[in-house]
């Protein structure tokens, strides 16, 4: 439905404006209609399944998006397991001791302003030199702790507002049955903490997703999507449909990547009673 909508509204838009787009006071503020700038709906799904060249065996557009979709998704998976097993710490901390609350969660805040685009090249030049033993450090790995960087900061802050969600009566209440720590964790924090950290982790999926593509941008990583969103765009002035394909294929990721947290709340959800917005 909701596609349908995006697909009747675009093809409106390049109906009734003007080829130039709309000027307001000499700033245009909505994009040109040409089919350079924008091309109808079904040329560029027919594109997808035209070959990626000219060349004798090119294979079709749409194989070598998901191929290079598929690259994108690993490294963006690894990157949310990261940022979900430090997002999870950091709540755990800042949940047990008040006073790392006070001192973490406005550096964790603030660590969300950093570009980056310009972050990105540091994290390569820094992970290049580093050498353990027989350990060497690989271009994804920066790509993938940059998407942990975009993934763990709604995980960190979901997970601390769930783990502080139990009503004082339920907490005062195990005290009564001599539960130490742990068990109320267990048994009391992690349950009521799943509505609140369900949403959490399918944002932080859908931002390792974005900082993937991104970082592959700023590094040059070879293979995922973000190289094919440089490599086509170079090609748009002579094959304006075949920019658009990586950009569908960013936006298959991140439904996938959504979709793989929406089954982890089909298992949990005996715990998902009132979940959080």
């Amino acid at each position: 439905m909701g596609i349908g909508i995006l697909i009747a509204v675009w093809e409106l838009y390049k109906l009734l404006a003007p080829d130039d787009g709309v000027v307001v006071g000499g700033l245009r503020v909505l994009p040109r209609t040409t089919d350079l700038a924008m091309p109808h709906v079904w040329d560029m799904a027919a594109r997808l399944l035209e070959p990626v060249t000219r060349q004798e065996g090119s294979p079709p557009l749409w194989a070598a998006v998901a191929l290079a979709g598929l690259t994108t998704l690993g490294i963006a998976a690894a990157g949310w397991i990261v940022g979900v097993v430090v997002g999870i710490a950091l709540a755990l901390v800042m949940q047990r001791w008040r006073l790392a609350e006070w001192g973490l969660l406005p550096w964790i805040i603030l660590s969300q302003t950093v570009p980056l685009i310009a972050f990105a090249p540091i994290v390569k030049s820094w992970g290049s030199r580093i050498e353990i033993g027989g350990f060497e450090w690989q271009d994804w790995m920066s790509v993938a702790l940059i998407a942990s960087y975009l993934a763990f900061f709604p995980i960190a802050v979901g997970a601390l507002r769930g783990l502080q969600s139990p009503d004082r009566l339920h907490v005062e209440l195990m005290h009564t049955y001599a539960a130490g720590y742990w068990p109320t964790l267990l048994r009391l924090r992690a349950p009521a903490s799943v509505p609140y950290l369900l949403p959490a982790l399918r944002l932080g999926a859908a931002n390792a997703v974005i900082g993937a593509v991104v970082a592959e941008v700023s590094t040059g990583l070879q293979g995922g999507i973000g190289r094919l969103l440089i490599q086509f765009a170079g090609q748009a002035s002579g094959d304006p449909s075949k920019a658009w394909a990586p950009i569908f294929g960013a936006i298959a990721l991140g439904l996938v990547a959504a979709g793989a947290v929406a089954f982890l709340g089909w298992i949990l959800k005996d715990y998902r009673r009132g979940e959080a917005a």
